[in-house]
């Protein structure tokens, strides 16, 4: 009887280093974006849909971010935590 064949790697699994960087990519945008709102509103409370412009053009969306790094708080290095922390949220630190 001959072993399965292995099945080959897809491009996802053969890219997840550079899957890592795109997600480091998106956190770094997402807290220039937070910095930008605290320094123009004075506040770390942001509803769902706010969408914010950074000097660049790229365009975040602000509310999902922060909603989705809450989320998954657990899984963020503490690198991450430590950045969103020191912009005031609390369940960061």
């Amino acid at each position: 009887m001959k072993p399965a064949a292995r099945p080959q790697k897809t491009a996802a699994q053969t890219n997840a280093k550079t899957g890592a960087a795109k997600g480091s990519d998106a956190f770094t945008r997402g807290v220039a974006a937070l910095t930008q709102y605290i320094q123009h509103e004075g506040k770390t409370v942001i509803g769902r849909h706010h969408v914010d412009e950074l000097p660049d053009g790229t365009t975040v969306r602000l509310g999902v971010f922060l909603s989705n790094q809450k989320n998954r708080r657990d899984r963020l290095t503490q690198d991450q935590l430590t950045a969103l922390a020191a912009l005031g949220l609390e369940w960061a630190a």
